[in-house]
């Protein structure tokens, strides 16, 4: 089995704080109807065992059970998206699937899947021609560069 590796994330505005240990570097993406009203687009995940998480802040995590056997969690404080968990056993693991936005170095994690995709949008398929400013140039664009 391959080491864990040591990861770290945030909401933002910080009052909710997480340390985990992963065991796939992989980020999934549900395109459920579900999924895309609660994060307004996709939502973009990483699979975390409960015993591998830490929350600080944990007092500022609301959740809101979304269907008979699973919950959703956000920051009380700023409402970001914290994570999809399954509430109940028998439907696979109760992992904490993490928005991978949360993360420090989101970058770190490859897609490995797609899931309900005969429900995701085309407009979801960002390859095409299309304007692409960066940070520096859509700050420049509103003045606030």
């Amino acid at each position: 089995m391959a080491p864990r590796a040591q990861v770290s994330g945030h909401c933002l505005c910080g009052a909710v704080r997480f340390t985990a240990a992963v065991r796939t570097r992989e980020t999934h993406c549900c395109h459920c109807e579900m999924c895309r009203r609660w994060t307004g687009s996709a939502l973009l995940a990483v699979s975390i065992a409960p015993d591998d998480i830490v929350f600080d802040g944990a007092e500022t995590i609301r959740t809101y059970a979304s269907s008979d056997w699973a919950e959703r969690a956000w920051c009380d404080r700023c409402g970001s998206t914290l994570y999809y968990r399954l509430s109940v056993d028998g439907f696979g693991p109760r992992t904490y699937e993490m928005s991978l936005g949360l993360f420090d170095d989101p970058g770190a994690f490859p897609m490995a899947k797609e899931i309900f995709i005969d429900r995701k949008p085309t407009a979801y398929a960002f390859a095409g021609d299309h304007r692409r400013l960066t940070e520096a140039e859509h700050l420049a664009a509103r003045g606030l560069a």
